[in-house]
């Protein structure tokens, strides 16, 4: 018997997750925070990445507008690739990612202030009422 597609509304970790959701995807982003790479030096980023899945993860990445290939030869033909705004955006949650998994690991090593060496701890903040919000207080937003 085959399952029926569900018609609820997917969450936004789901929809962030169908975008960027593998480990690649993401650790290609990170590899491209700095600045543009060419396709040899991504694979020398990323350990352990296949050619054929970096090519795969930087279509995809390019399709969903998180990355653009530009081009820097014609012939033969080469790009390289750099991060677009949206691509830019995932720097926090990659930051915040890294950071909890660091936390579990055997030997932590938080994020930390650059001024006084405190560990850092992220926090939701409502810029319109200028106050921090703790999880019970904040409300996920639909789009239906």
């Amino acid at each position: 018997m085959t399952a029926m597609p569900s018609t609820e509304p997917q969450s936004p970790l789901e929809l962030a997750l169908e975008r960027v959701g593998d480990r690649w995807s993401l650790l290609l982003v990170d590899a491209l925070l700095d600045g543009p790479r060419r396709f040899n030096e991504l694979q020398e980023a990323v350990a352990g990445i296949a050619p054929n899945i970096l090519t795969d993860r930087l279509r995809r990445l390019e399709r969903e507008g998180i990355l653009l290939a530009r081009p820097y030869s014609e012939r033969p033909p080469r790009l390289e690739y750099g991060l677009t705004s949206a691509g830019r955006d995932l720097a926090g949650a990659l930051r915040l990612l890294a950071d909890w998994g660091g936390r579990r690991s055997d030997h932590p090593d938080p994020l930390r202030h650059s001024l006084c060496g405190t560990p850092l701890e992220a926090r939701w903040y409502c810029p319109t009422c200028t106050v921090l919000v703790d999880d019970s207080a904040a409300e996920e937003a639909r789009v239906v």
